[in-house]
Parts: C-alpha cells; structure tokens; sequence
C-alpha cells in the first residue's frame, strides 16, 4: 500500500488535489481512495488530503498517520504543519518552494529524519499557465516524476476531465511543465527512476531546486 498525505491552505486545491491523484492511481491500475481533512478550510487556513493506492481492496477510511509520501502545497507549513510527522524512515516529500532541499530540512526542522526531499516551483508554474495560485496539477505532475503510481498522462487527462477546456488544457500544460522540471533535476543529481509502485518506503534520490 502506498499513502500520502496533502498539506496545504485552503484555496489551493487541496482536497481537489487528493481526489484527482486517487483518479489518476484508479487509471494506473490500483485501487484507490481519497479522503478529505474535515477542518476548517477557509481560505488560507491550514487544511489536509489523503489518498492511498494499493493492489488489494482497501479497506481503511482513517487519516493517513504514517505516509510514505507528503506533498506540501505551501511552503510556510513546514514549521507548524509538521509535514513530516510520522513519515516512513525513507519516504518522500515533495515541496512548493523555490528553495533547495537543505533549506527545507531547515525551516521544517528535520535534519535528523532520513527522508527525500524534492523541490518544485509549482506555484509560478501554475501562474504562468493558468493565472492562479493553485498548484495541484503541478504537484502531482512532480510525483509522477518521482514514481511509477501513476503517469504524467493519467494527470493531465484526470484534470482535463474535471474542467473542460481552457481551464483543463492550462492545468495540463503546468503539469507538463513540473514533471519535466523535476525529470530534469532527478537526472543532473543521478537520480533513479523513483519510487516503485506498491513498495512503500522505497523512495528516490533527494533533489532540489538549484
């Protein structure tokens, strides 16, 4: 079973985000369930997703306590969010930021936690081709970058079938855009080819925006 887990504020997609990485896991093959964070989601509080793939019937509805993957949607959460509470001893989380992994590890405090870190600049991706802070599509673009739960494909088809037209097309572009950004630096830093699918805990190699 591989879980993750969304961090995020409200306005950017989150909840969205966990249901439209489930879709693209159910189009790769795996079961697949997303579950929503029911806290506050005003804009710009804090809010949580979750999502789990597995080849076997899932049966669990709880929150996802130890993920083997976090994406984190917005980089101030790293302190008081505690993103990577209860990650697996070699997970993978993945960052909105413009800074390096090393600044990551700083600002969240975790030194000391043997996890990925990988770095993406979602966010100005995201505004250049949709003209929005929201991120999710470029977020789950850098996943795919890093494991083979599902494909840039299944992404860009998940959110072109959620909105039509334009708004599809621009969210598609983003994710076009981050998965070959994240390729790119996985490739310049010997990455491998990341995270298998189904063998949670098994992660990549760290990468980090230069």
């Amino acid at each position: 079973m591989r879980q993750v887990r969304i961090h995020g504020r409200g306005g950017q997609g989150v909840v969205t985000a966990a249901e439209m990485l489930a879709r693209a896991g159910f189009l790769a093959g795996h079961e697949a369930q997303a579950i929503p964070s029911f806290g506050s989601e005003r804009t710009g509080a804090p809010v949580v997703a979750y999502c789990r793939f597995d080849d076997a019937p899932l049966r669990t509805r709880e929150p996802v306590l130890a993920p083997d993957v976090v994406l984190v949607q917005d980089p101030t959460l790293l302190g008081p969010a505690a993103p990577f509470a209860g990650l697996s001893p070699r997970g993978l989380v993945i960052v909105n930021t413009t800074s390096d992994a090393p600044a990551v590890r700083a600002q969240a405090a975790v030194d000391d936690i043997g996890a990925h870190v990988v770095t993406v600049p979602a966010t100005s991706i995201t505004m250049t081709h949709l003209g929005s802070p929201k991120p999710a599509a470029a977020m789950l673009a850098a996943y795919a970058a890093c494991a083979d739960d599902i494909t840039l494909e299944a992404v860009q088809a998940v959110f072109r079938e959620r909105f039509p037209g334009r708004v599809g097309d621009a969210n598609a572009s983003a994710a076009a855009e981050a998965y070959a950004y994240v390729r790119a630096e996985r490739a310049a830093t010997g990455g491998g080819a990341g995270l298998p699918s189904g063998a949670p805990g098994t992660t990549s190699t760290e990468v980090s925006h230069a």
